[in-house]
């Protein structure tokens, strides 16, 4: 009995190391693979899957340059586990065994199915390569404070290294001591990587082929910033807003930039201003000891530029590109002289929005195609970028920007910077679904006209008093929006001339915000006679009301003179409502792009910003909306 015991522990043993040498030889061929086989731990049989995080040895340091197609010499560093899978009664047996530090004959290499990542220890880089793309390397990071210094990385320490995760610690050392740095690098099955900077790491460089760096927000429209745009500039300074976006040259790859807090710096430095396109070279940050996450997305036509020629003038245009899957894919396009978001519909339709009236709605898709129809309201102008946030029927298998920020950022810090709350239009009908669909008082007073044209005005009182309600809802909902504008403007022109006494030399910067701003109260005194008063409606319902008394063939043509009463009151408020809304959201963009050039702005920028999203919430719906 005991030896057949002794015998099938053996070939229990032996089965595991047998497994393991598959695993490793796998590992060395560049294979992230995983199984449901039983891996024996010890004397406990379990169900693990493979290594799913590969740790390399390369053996040999790189020079010159990196090859990862070239493995012949690379080791595996064994996980956590497998020591003990190996020799389970030595490490049993003896203390002793654990805490051994594995050193790094070569560099430090960890892959997983998305990204392989080098630690370059002869030039202190990290390069990271998308395995989406046939290992194309895709981004570098650099200690801010050695880059285009001569450097290396003196120490690489593993930290972590479970088969799923992977932690190492690294150090990076350059001729001045005072220039040596260290940050931990954390990586697990997914395409994010973490960086988590020491206190003598001053800030934080990555360097990528972008073509379009994008600052996203869910209250207002996006900053879309393209090197070519700045012959004569090599940083832009931007605000910092916990999410960065960066379009990759070529189309096929998005970087995804989260960080929490808001206190670190952020430049765009710009590459050679010959090269076409100009690229943003390098995303610098100076940090605050806050991790970094990075992820890289990729996929065939994951974002698309589309040159916006005279010829799509007046027409429907199919463009040559398709979505690679279906998401929240959006756009922007220049409508009342300010860049608004669109986001593509699944067909083709019609819109009413205030100061631009009727139009066909611009950006939409049937089946594969993907359609533009622009016009003198919403011009064929300049380029139009096309790209993702959020997911709409988007695959598990795919991440979209916005699971990436919850999956490093966590959902509480998530939900205040989506502030799903705040993009919800706010209701003008009184009584929900119950009243007049269209309950504003152009659809309410044609709704009433047909009672008055057919002679029921008695017959139907409470339909036609009920209804008259509704618009008076209406009215009174439109005034208080008008004045949480008014209050805005006002509260913006305090802060204004606050700063302009406290930093003189940003004094054009300021001055544009404040010209900006100023445009609230100038079309309020424009519109002011015909936008009218709540007094002013309430004796235009009791009219209206009135005539529902007493049957009489004066009702009609009352009501069609009180109608057009009721028309132009509500239409100048809603034409109002919309240009604040424009001049808000235009406030919102240029303050993001004017502090460009000027660090000590950047900061005022984004309170700008932070009050013009206070009051960009819950629009009313006929606001001129980002994307509604």
């Amino acid at each position: 009995m005991r030896s057949t015991i002794r015998s099938l522990t053996c070939l229990i043993i032996l089965t595991t190391v047998l497994n393991l040498e598959d695993h490793l030889v796998a590992a060395r061929a560049g294979v992230v693979s995983s199984s449901d086989e039983p891996a024996v731990i010890g004397r406990i049989a379990t169900v693990r899957p493979l290594a799913s995080t590969l740790v390399w040895d390369t053996v040999s340091p790189f020079v010159n340059a990196v090859d990862i197609q070239d493995r012949t010499n690379w080791k595996v560093v064994p996980a956590d586990l497998l020591t003990l899978e190996l020799d389970p009664s030595a490490a049993s047996s003896d203390p002793g065994y654990y805490g051994r530090e594995y050193e790094f004959k070569g560099d430090a290499v960890v892959e997983n199915e998305h990204l392989t990542a080098v630690f370059w220890s002869a030039k202190a880089k990290v390069v990271i390569y998308s395995k989406a793309e046939s290992n194309e390397k895709r981004m570098e990071f650099v200690p801010l404070q050695l880059k285009g210094k001569s450097a290396s990385i003196t120490s690489c320490s593993i930290l972590q290294n479970t088969g799923d995760e992977a932690a190492l610690e690294v150090t990076f050392s350059a001729k001045e001591k005072s220039d040596n740095c260290s940050a931990i690098f954390s990586f697990d099955k997914k395409q994010i990587v973490e960086i988590k900077p020491a206190e003598n790491m001053k800030g934080i460089s990555l360097l990528s082929p972008i073509e379009y760096g994008i600052v996203p927000s869910f209250i207002g429209d996006d900053l879309i910033f393209n090197p070519g745009e700045y012959p004569s500039m090599t940083t832009l300074h931007i605000p910092s807003d916990n999410i960065f976006l960066g379009l990759l040259k070529g189309q096929n790859n998005m970087l995804v930039i989260t960080w929490p807090g808001r206190k670190q710096l952020m430049r765009l430095v710009l590459n050679n201003k010959e090269q076409e396109p100009r690229l943003i070279e390098s995303i610098d940050f100076d940090n605050d000891g806050e991790s970094i996450y990075l992820a890289l997305l990729g996929a065939p036509g994951i974002w698309h530029k589309e040159e916006l020629k005279p010829s799509y003038l007046e027409k429907d245009v199919a463009v040559n590109w398709e979505r690679p899957f279906p998401a929240k894919w959006k756009t922007q396009l220049l409508e009342a002289g300010v860049k608004t978001t669109y986001k593509f519909r699944e067909s083709k339709d019609k819109i009413w929005r205030a100061i631009t009236g009727n139009y066909t709605y611009p950006v939409w898709f049937e089946g594969e195609n993907t359609f533009y129809s622009l016009g003198k309201k919403i011009p064929p102008r300049g380029e139009s970028i096309i790209y993702f946030l959020e997911g709409k029927g988007t695959p598990v298998s795919v991440s979209t920007p916005v699971d990436i920020m919850k999956e490093t950022l966590g959902r509480q810090a998530c939900d205040t910077i989506l502030d799903l709350e705040g993009r919800k239009l706010r209701s003008h009908h009184r009584r929900a679904g119950q009243g007049i669909h269209r309950a504003a008082t152009c659809g309410v007073t044609a709704a009433i006209e047909v009672v008055f044209k057919a002679g029921q005005e008695v017959q139907k009182k409470e339909y036609v008093v009920e209804a008259v309600d509704d618009m008076v809802y209406f009215v009174t909902r439109h005034v208080e929006r008008i004045g949480e504008y008014q209050d805005f403007a006002r509260d913006m022109m305090s802060f204004l001339n606050l700063q302009s006494k406290s930093n003189p030399d940003l004094k054009p910067f300021l001055d544009s915000m404040e010209t900006i701003t100023q445009q609230i109260p100038r079309e309020y005194d424009r519109q002011k006679e015909n936008i009218k008063t709540l007094k002013y409606a309430a004796e235009l319902a009791r009219e209206t009301k009135a005539l529902t008394q007493k049957q009489d063939t004066k009702n009609l043509p009352a009501y069609l003179a009180l109608g057009e009463k009721w028309r132009a009151m509500g239409g100048a408020q809603d034409e109002l409502i919309g240009r604040f809304h424009s001049v808000t959201r235009k406030l919102f963009q240029e303050a993001g792009y004017s502090c460009i050039n000027q660090p000590k702005a950047v900061d005022i920028a984004e309170q700008i910003r932070a009050r013009c999203r206070k009051c960009l919430r819950n629009p009313d719906g006929y606001e001129i909306w980002a994307d509604y």
